[in-house]
């Protein structure tokens, strides 16, 4: 067990959609239960009103402290009418144990505060209800606090999840919020990914190019074309994916650029421009779904994407940096921008020989894609690409191998070791921090940024503008880092030496 301490990847250029849907989702379009009109006396709020308040509760908490705060300020809700019966009533103590009991929640934990705006007016009315209906009341509430859509809808809405992985939501509520808590500590188990090396036909066939992260499985793209499958339950090697041979062109044409797991296909893109699809439990050769035209629109630098969309940035030929095909019929729907054309020099080089990374692409859960450069960066809709949502120079030259993204912000780091967490539609500030080192690689989740530099990862906490502190430091040293990625659970990182590190910050 480690003292220190899986959508778009890495250092890795790579995504996933394995259960998070859309993302997570702060509550942006989502107003609550309206309290314009005050309830008599006599009559018991339904449990559909009760859902609506609990849920806004939870993304006030959210927003204003973290999605942390959110379970305190839902053990809050679910106990606030029993304050309000007397200290005889024989259903208090009965409520209050019944209602712990299904939210799972340590009564010994702090409190959250509740947000006023929300919750004042709801306090007024139990001051107002007589003993027999706060009973009632507190009777509805013990039962939607057991309700699995309300769960549903707290897990979408806190924790970005649209696929249950536990036999209840409530289940799956506490899993991910336990889970936050000890990537929160740094509580983490370390181990090394293995596999047998002996089909490798060329040194560069053991350089790990790209990671990507699903719920079940970590795929690892190499410079020799192959993807390498684990299974994160076992940690075993469990398939390996090979492309389509043809002719190459350079030393580095084949290697992997980028890798998309939508179960049960993972997709995965080469320097070349060719993009294959495999099926996960299927057969070794994958099917060839685009070839690369490398005269006509440079490397492909940079691949990821989702169940709906695929996006490639390219450089080596002016005016097309960027391709989106769409994800269902594997068709290519855009070409243009001019995002990479300082860089179309390098590109070719990319083919031939090691390089600096020219620029990474990422897809956020808003259906949108964010792009660096070391610059300038660019936001797309990918439904409208036509236009860009945003396209702004840099002040600092970016270390584009620090650049990543989650569902709804991103990370840039400059040259100075100046970090600066962005929302990706409004381009609003979240927070900033100075790393203090020369990061050269990095990555992030909902609530974490990971940068490492010298071998050795940090870890600061990056959600609101009070944030921008640095947590904790892995305790392993794992030397040079060729790619990095991280979602909610777990944290991948490819060495220079060839090894594959895994940490796992799940709930025992």
């Amino acid at each position: 067990m480690s003292s220190s301490p899986s959508s778009s990847s890495s250092s890795s250029s790579s995504s996933s959609e394995d259960g998070n849907g859309n993302g997570a989702r702060r509550g942006g379009d989502f107003e609550g239960p309206l309290l314009t009109r005050r309830r008599a006396n006599n009559e018991i709020w339904p449990g559909p009103f009760v859902e609506d308040l609990v849920v806004q509760v939870a993304i006030d908490a959210s927003r204003s402290l973290g999605r942390l705060a959110a379970a305190a300020a839902l053990a809050n809700v679910f106990q606030a009418p029993l304050q309000f019966l007397p200290q005889s009533s024989n259903n208090k103590s009965h409520c209050r144990s019944m209602l712990m009991e299904s939210f799972g929640w340590d009564q010994s934990k702090p409190a959250c505060a509740m947000p006023e705006s929300t919750w004042s007016p709801v306090l007024g009315i139990f001051k107002l209800m007589s003993t027999v209906h706060l009973d009632k009341v507190c009777s509805t509430w013990q039962a939607t606090s057991r309700s699995d859509p309300l769960w549903n809808r707290l897990t979408s809405v806190i924790w970005g999840r649209t696929h249950r992985m536990h036999a209840t939501w409530r289940e799956e509520y506490i899993y991910r919020h336990q889970t936050a808590q000890n990537f929160r500590a740094g509580r983490s188990l370390h181990e090394t990914l293995h596999f047998d090396p002996s089909d490798v036909d060329t040194p560069d066939g053991l350089t790990c190019r790209c990671l990507t992260l699903s719920d079940t499985h970590l795929a690892c793209g190499f410079a020799d074309g192959t993807v390498r499958l684990f299974d994160l339950a076992t940690r075993l090697h469990v398939s390996t994916f090979r492309p389509h041979h043809r002719d190459r062109f350079g030393r580095f044409s084949r290697a992997v650029s980028g890798i998309v797991i939508t179960d049960p296909r993972l997709i995965f893109a080469t320097l070349d421009g060719d993009i294959h699809v495999a099926v996960i439990d299927g057969e070794p050769h994958a099917r060839r779904a685009h070839m690369g035209n490398v005269l006509d629109d440079g490397a492909l630098v940079d691949f990821t994407g989702c169940e709906r969309w695929w996006v490639g940035l390219y450089a080596g030929v002016p005016g097309r940096a960027f391709h989106i095909w769409d994800g269902n019929t594997e068709e290519l729907v855009y070409v243009n921008a001019t995002l990479t054309d300082p860089g179309a020099v390098m590109g070719w080089h990319m083919l031939t020989e090691l390089t600096e990374t020219i620029g990474r692409v990422r897809v956020t859960g808003q259906e949108s894609a964010v792009a660096c450069t070391s610059l300038r960066y660019m936001v797309l809709d990918l439904r409208n690409p036509e236009f860009p949502l945003h396209d702004r120079p840099c002040r600092r030259e970016l270390i584009v191998n620090s650049f990543d993204a989650n569902d709804e912000a991103f990370i840039m780091v400059d040259n100075r070791g100046r970090a600066i967490v962005r929302r990706v539609d409004t381009l609003e500030e979240v927070c900033r921090f100075n790393t203090g080192q020369g990061i050269v690689m990095g990555c992030m989740n909902l609530g974490y940024a990971l940068l490492c530099a010298a071998g050795v990862i940090r870890v600061w906490e990056i959600e609101h503008e009070h944030d921008g502190r640095r947590l904790y430091t892995f305790s392993e040293n794992i030397g040079v880092v060729n790619a990095m990625v991280a979602d909610e659970r777990h944290v991948a990182a490819a060495s220079g030496d060839t090894t594959i590190h895994l940490w796992d910050f799940g709930a025992q």
